[in-house]
């Protein structure tokens, strides 16, 4: 361990200060003078990407399963696993800080970043999250757990006002982070972007010293979310460490020169250096220069690892025995939809990873169901927001494309980046130019398309700067005579809106690609070509014909990157592009069908009842394809239950009043009755209630039996469960336990998850699960009555002695009666119920 007093006794001024910023996009300043290196963090919930980004190339890396399919596995035992390889990955690739977990809060089925949290739920949030962090912090990388705090929506996200009252905040809102920093020892946490109750989360000292450190202990560093706002005068004071990224706007130089002119102390910039100092210095990173950069791929552990965790995740919402398909029984079976060759396996935006090459639902059930199955597929629709990338789906090129970068204007001269593409969408992220200076610079990318299928398409063109798109050298788009306008979702928000052609391609005839790019600019970068096809009804049409001659169909529907993505939030609970009617007009030509959902976040499932059978599988990883076809097939069980409420409209949901935001505020109206606990406060049964989800196998909950049939606060009360599993397959069940205030002062939800286990048995195989209550499972926040003083002043002696006492300071609060305790498969199927008593004080 280093003597981290003594490091920072030896910087200059000048030195401490710049630690105070970032070096660069993903990096931290090092001091070489007196042993400090630089140390480098990279992206994030869904894999560790270093220096790499989708688009502007650079080593593949692992894509783990969403945040919302960890949470629909309930096993910490899986999210600790998935932590310690993307751990891992980001130490080859020469990182030390990992930008996640993301644990805030499913609040609305449309919030854009719902794919990277976990849940709806604080306390399933919270245990994942610990989990997930001692898996990544055992391989010497900071964990950083984001986005602190009540930052649940995209819309106007860098400067919105979440206004929420102390109670959600304590009983919902930070217990995820709380869980993650004592059980899972989080070194690092992220201020979120939005105001809370006004004020920016970088000057709230009350929340970043007082409660993060001094009640929580906490010993890490924390750091705003990238290009945040922050204070020069008072971040420092209030908790802040470090901003970033380069270059620095409050703190860095800027804060080094409000101390030498008496604006801030510098005993305040003394603490910051070494909180962060401290935090590095407990993974070693003191210690040790930045690890090399050597990228490995992921071992067949890992990627068996990344195929039980997404089976584990998905969740069979409804099944009248047509899952799993017996091979022998469906000679013929029809798979329709584009997600079953290109499903989402992440969201949008810097979640995103370089992929490793993937295998499609289609062709890994095609091989589980064996050579005496025919497999019969028809694309159905195209789902995207906007058009597919060209060299994906029925437009491949085989070879990919190549890219070379010139620093000059007419694609001559020196080559400043070369290399290559799976697909026609290239950035470069051009961040940190010096204001004002027009940097100019040319990029050619050339390929060969080998159409797979003889149609008329739309080309599509979308840009950062402008290009001039060709086909066998003959322009087609022309977006820098004719540019299209701002306003397109891609490279950040930041592209243009689609420039749209029509062309007419033959099957197996080959298509020279070439797009010329100029760049005029000082920001982001980027060019993308798509493609739709242009008679949607006859691929339509075409998917009926076929699963009407098949035996078994199963439709895939979903969303993608686009629809649920950082940066903007979802307006529409339908699935998008008509694939609602694709699911019945699929089961009026072939009532034994069923329905996958490749969506992260809850959609509109109107059919769903008339449907055979319906699996959610969320974006399930590098792995989904695979996993899903072991699904189907029932190799694999469907392990899943739901992390969140499905609501039958999404009107129903507790914050839907209150969302997104407007006027610069979102007003988290809903309180405490978040999700479930607002559909049971308000009577409103849900389409699927959280922790729902069936199996292939049956279970037998025993009679519980407590430890006690009393609770005394500041010690423990163990539930004990037997389990039986009653069916011929082995299968996981979670058992699930919501304790339900018989009465309250304040007002309370009508239940709340307190303690939950996932077991895994053989058929016919028996165990005992035990669950564990402390003073939380049954505390809520009491705010106090901070007025308290001045209505006394005020009242006198009108006010009664009683009501005087009943006046308490703000805390948890455990009130005595009788507290039901709810057991069983989800919020909405809980058979067992026993009854504790908490006594009077004496």
């Amino acid at each position: 361990m280093a003597d981290v007093e003594a490091l920072v006794a030896a910087l200059t001024l000048e030195e401490k200060a710049a630690l105070t910023a970032g070096a660069d996009m993903f990096s931290l300043v090092g001091v070489d003078r007196v042993g400090i290196p630089q140390v480098n963090v990279t992206d994030g919930p869904s894999g560790a990407r270093g220096l790499s980004y989708p688009g502007a190339g650079g080593a593949a890396s692992s894509c783990l399963p969403c945040g919302s399919a960890v949470g629909a596995t309930w096993d910490p035992a899986v999210a600790e696993a998935l932590g310690e390889l993307v751990g891992r990955e980001a130490f080859e690739r020469g990182c030390r800080g990992l930008l996640a977990p993301t644990v805030n809060l499913h609040r609305h089925p449309f919030a854009g970043r719902n794919f990277e949290c976990y849940s709806e739920d604080p306390l399933l949030s919270g245990k994942l999250a610990a989990a997930y962090v001692r898996g990544v912090q055992g391989n010497g990388v900071f964990a950083t757990v984001k986005h602190f705090v009540a930052n649940e929506a995209e819309f106007e996200r860098m400067t919105m006002s979440s206004d929420v009252d102390d109670r959600a905040l304590r009983e919902l809102y930070l217990v995820p982070f709380e869980l993650a920093v004592k059980e899972g020892g989080a070194l690092g946490i992220m201020t979120s972007y939005n105001r809370l109750n006004g004020s920016w989360l970088t000057e709230q000292q009350a929340l970043l010293v007082d409660l993060l450190r001094d009640e929580w202990g906490f010993e890490g560093l924390v750091m705003t979310d990238w290009f945040a706002v922050a204070s020069t005068e008072t971040s420092l004071r209030s908790g802040l460490d470090l901003e970033m990224p380069a270059p620095a706007r409050a703190l860095g130089a800027v804060v080094g020169e409000a101390v030498a002119d008496g604006r801030v102390p510098e005993a305040d910039l003394d603490a910051a250096v070494a909180r962060l100092l401290h935090a590095l210095d407990r993974i070693g990173a003191l210690d040790e220069p930045t690890p090399p950069l050597v990228p490995k791929p992921p071992t067949a552990a890992d990627v068996d690892l990344l195929r039980r965790a997404a089976a584990d995740a998905c969740v069979l919402f409804t099944n009248d025995g047509l899952l799993p398909i017996e091979p022998t029984a469906v000679p013929r079976v029809a798979v329709i939809g584009e997600p079953a060759v290109s499903a989402c396996i992440v969201g949008g935006g810097s979640a995103q990873v370089v992929q490793h090459p993937q295998t499609s639902a289609l062709d890994a059930l095609t091989t589980a169901l064996g050579d005496g199955v025919e497999v019969t597929y028809a694309r159905a629709l195209e789902i995207g927001r906007s058009a597919a990338v060209l060299g994906t789906s029925v437009l491949p090129a085989p070879d990919g494309f190549t890219f070379e970068r010139f620093a000059g204007e007419a694609f001559e001269g020196e080559v400043v980046e070369r290399g290559g593409l799976d697909e026609l969408r290239k950035m470069v992220i051009r961040l940190g130019q010096p204001e004002g200076e027009d940097e100019r610079w040319t990029m050619r990318i050339t390929g060969t398309v080998v159409p797979a299928v003889t149609g008329r398409f739309q080309l599509s063109l979308a840009q950062v700067g402008t290009s001039r798109v060709y086909l066998d050298d003959e322009l087609v788009l022309d977006g820098v005579e004719d540019p299209p306008p701002r306003g397109g979702t891609d490279f950040f928000g930041y592209a243009s809106l689609d420039k749209v052609t029509e062309v007419e391609v033959t099957a197996g005839t080959p298509i020279a690609v070439r797009v010329d790019y100029f760049y005029r600019g000082s920001g982001m970068a980027g060019v993308r070509v798509g493609f739709r096809t242009a008679d949607a009804d006859a691929l339509l049409a075409e998917a009926v014909a076929t699963a009407a001659e098949a035996d078994v169909a199963v439709v895939f529907v979903g969303t993608n990157q686009e629809w649920e993505s950082e940066g903007h939030d979802r307006r529409d609970f339908s699935l998008p592009r008509g694939q609602d009617d694709l699911v019945r007009r699929v089961l009026a030509a072939n009532p034994r069908t069923a329905v996958v959902v490749n969506a992260a976040s809850p959609v509109d499932l109107p059919w769903v009842d008339d449907v055979p059978a319906t699996l959610q599988c969320w974006f399930g990883g590098q792995e989904l394809g695979p996993a899903i076809a072991d699904v189907l097939t029932g190799a694999a069980e469907p392990g899943g239950r739901l992390p969140t409420t499905y609501p039958e409209r999404v009107e129903h949901s507790p914050s839907h009043d209150n969302f997104p935001g407007e006027n610069g505020h979102v007003r988290y109206g809903e309180g405490v009755f978040l999700g479930y606990r607002g559909f049971d406060h308000r009577a409103v049964t849900p389409r699927f209630p959280f922790g729902h989800g069936l199996g292939y196998t049956t279970f037998s909950l025993g009679e519980p039996e407590l430890s006690s049939p009393t609770f005394e606060p500041g010690g423990t009360l163990t539930i004990s469960v037997p389990i039986t599993n009653t069916g011929s397959r082995a299968g996981a069940e979670v058992v699930q336990l919501y304790v339900a205030p018989g009465s309250a002062r304040l007002a309370r939800p009508p239940k709340e998850l307190k303690a939950f286990a996932k077991v895994r048995l053989a058929p016919g195989e028996s165990r005992t699960v035990e669950l564990v209550l402390d003073d939380r499972a049954f505390a809520y926040w009491d705010p106090g009555e901070p007025d308290g003083d001045v209505v006394a002043e005020r009242l006198g002696d009108m006010l009664g002695a009683q009501q005087r006492a009943e006046r308490r300071a703000p805390g948890w609060q455990v009130d005595p009666g009788t507290y039901a305790l709810l057991v069983g498969r989800s919020a909405g199927d809980l058979p067992a119920q026993l009854t504790v008593e908490i006594p009077e004080p004496s």
